[in-house]
């Protein structure tokens, strides 16, 4: 039988949604008030054997934040094989079709979030973070020490705050390495949709009315030792916001015992809470690849300084991608990244094989070009530009090797300074 891989038409609707049922749980019929499939800023490619669909993928359209800039994204999301097929390696082809569509559209990176993380190392990813749910007793909250008197109160939030909303969010999100745009063609709410998809919006607010933090919250069902408040985003720009919304939570003490909060990483509410609870109920990896390494590196906001030029390679990318060599310079705070055409890193990839970057190593060498370039596999790369690691926890995990220390603390320098966050499940 011969595989076809195609993208997915309105056509596919129902093969695609009965699929999506087997492996995640969801409804096998589209509800009669479902929106229109697919959404916007969605492309779902299938494989097909004699007209059947046995597996699917999708790429959505995002953007995220990474090092200060903007980066274009190809989440990866949607992931099925059909159960009697599964181990048949029926993925390969479809994970290099949704790749490529997010190439075409000038993705220099990729995202998702895996059930296996496994599955998804092969193609380059690597875990950056966890996207998380922690408990929280609500009463610990409300003995959360008070902001400075009289310089922030809280309020409930209409329609007319969105944007105010949105900017402390886009503020929170600059500064992290991960969390998506929420901008763009994948995010479509208005206002009154943001406001009317919670029990409430929160805000916490100065003396003259800005807005500094807010706290999107459902009210779960159950008011006794089983009443709880799930909390998706819990955001502020100053502490004295993050206190006073956390003491609002910690209000609904009698009521609603749990907070489930919505979190990833080193979350700083930690530093303000009271007590030692914060129990992860809840955890899903989130796994990143680079796509087009110039791309990803040259738009980065950098640390206002010179540093010597980077050269350094890419080995054993599957989907063929970004196997190369490299050099990066950065100057005044501005990157630019391109590859090194004097070098023999095409070469030394092709010897290297998937994941060993170590004939990478010796391949620079013999190029007579100096102090060795580092070597990263794809997920060492990926470890690298989201600040996850320390280059010694890269070579740890064995996605690293050539360069010295010296190089190790430049490129700790340029991608150590930012935490790897993400607040948005697909």
């Amino acid at each position: 039988m011969t595989l076809e891989i195609r993208p997915l038409t309105e056509e596919d609707t129902d093969a695609s949604r009965r699929l999506s049922h087997e492996a995640f749980g969801g409804p096998a019929r589209a509800p009669a008030s479902s929106p229109p499939w697919p959404p916007p800023g969605y492309h779902g490619f299938g494989a097909f054997e004699d007209g059947e669909l046995v597996a699917k993928i999708a790429d959505r359209e995002y953007d995220s934040h990474f090092g200060g800039a903007v980066v274009p994204t190809c989440g990866i999301a949607g992931v099925t094989v059909v159960a009697e097929r599964r181990g048949e390696g029926l993925m390969g082809a479809l994970m290099e079709a949704a790749v490529r569509s997010g190439v075409s559209r000038g993705c220099a990176i990729s995202t998702l979030f895996p059930t296996v993380p496994a599955i998804y190392r092969p193609f380059g990813f690597e875990t950056i973070t966890d996207y998380q749910t922690v408990e929280l007793p609500t009463a610990a909250l409300a003995a959360v020490a008070a902001p400075q008197s009289g310089t922030v109160a809280v309020r409930r939030a209409s329609a007319a705050d969105f944007d105010a909303v949105r900017q402390v969010y886009d503020w929170w999100a600059a500064a992290q390495n991960g969390p998506l745009t929420r901008r763009g063609v994948s995010f479509t709410a208005t206002a009154e949709d943001f406001i009317g998809a919670f029990s409430g919006v929160t805000v916490a607010v100065t003396d003259d009315g800005a807005v500094e933090g807010y706290l999107s919250w459902r009210r779960l069902k159950g008011y006794d030792s089983e009443g709880a408040v799930e909390v998706a985003d819990l955001l502020a720009v100053s502490a004295g916001a993050a206190r006073a919304l956390l003491r609002f939570l910690g209000s609904m003490a009698t009521t609603a015992p749990a907070v489930r909060l919505d979190t990833s990483g080193f979350d700083l509410i930690r530093t303000l809470i009271p007590t030692a609870d914060w129990k992860i109920t809840d955890s899903v990896p989130y796994m990143l690849r680079l796509l087009d390494v110039p791309g990803a590196l040259a738009p980065l906001a950098y640390p206002y300084a010179v540093f010597p030029a980077l050269r350094f390679q890419v080995v054993g990318d599957r989907l063929g991608l970004i196997d190369g060599s490299y050099r990066l310079e950065v100057a005044s705070g501005a990157g630019r990244c391109e590859r090194d055409a004097e070098s023999t890193g095409e070469t030394a990839a092709g010897e290297a094989g998937a994941g060993q970057a170590g004939s990478g190593e010796a391949g620079a060498r013999e190029a007579g070009s100096g102090e060795a370039p580092t070597v990263f596999t794809p997920q060492g790369l990926a470890l690298m530009y989201a600040g996850t690691l320390s280059m010694a926890g890269i070579r740890g995990t064995g996605h690293a090797s050539g360069g010295s220390s010296r190089t190790d603390g430049i490129w700790d320098a340029l991608f150590g300074g930012r935490q790897a966050h993400v607040r948005d499940y697909f």
